[in-house]
């Protein structure tokens, strides 16, 4: 039980836990994911530790399909630019694994972005807060959550 979970299960969210077995050679996650639980790439989203040009943290959500405009990013955050956080300092950060952050139940409590594609769905699948560990729930719930920022970023 991750805290991604138990946030969800305190809250009365609706979810589903998907488990699947980690390659440990595997660095493309989100893809591997997908592929073992047999989910569409636009349905599967990675959480991406970012900063802006002021030192603002936050999440940026996007399908594992496609890649963050960092401009695009830096625009939604108010700021001129953004970059990836260091994946040490994310995790750190975060108290997740890179390959198993969630913008659930993190040790702090960071803005969320997410891309606009995630308004065509119903369920999307994001990290449970381990590698080899998918939470599914719908993504008007995940905003809601998150109190999320619904922005173009890709």
């Amino acid at each position: 039980m991750t805290p991604a979970i138990k946030l969800l299960e305190k809250a009365g969210v609706p979810h589903t836990v998907h488990e699947y077995e980690h390659d440990a050679a595997c660095t493309d996650y989100g893809t591997e994911a997908a592929t073992k639980l047999n989910v569409p790439l636009t349905q599967m989203y990675k959480t991406l530790v970012v900063r802006s040009d002021t030192g603002q943290l936050a999440f940026a959500l996007v399908s594992v399909q496609d890649k963050v405009d960092l401009k695009k990013l830096a625009h939604a955050l108010g700021s001129k630019k953004a970059d990836l956080a260091d994946p040490t300092f994310a995790e750190k950060t975060t108290g997740y694994v890179v390959g198993g952050i969630s913008p659930l139940g993190g040790r702090k409590r960071l803005p969320v972005f997410i891309d606009s594609s995630m308004s065509s769905q119903q369920n999307i699948f994001i990290s449970a807060g381990k590698r080899g560990l998918q939470l599914e729930l719908a993504a008007s719930d995940l905003i809601g959550q998150t109190q999320a920022q619904v922005s173009e970023l890709t």
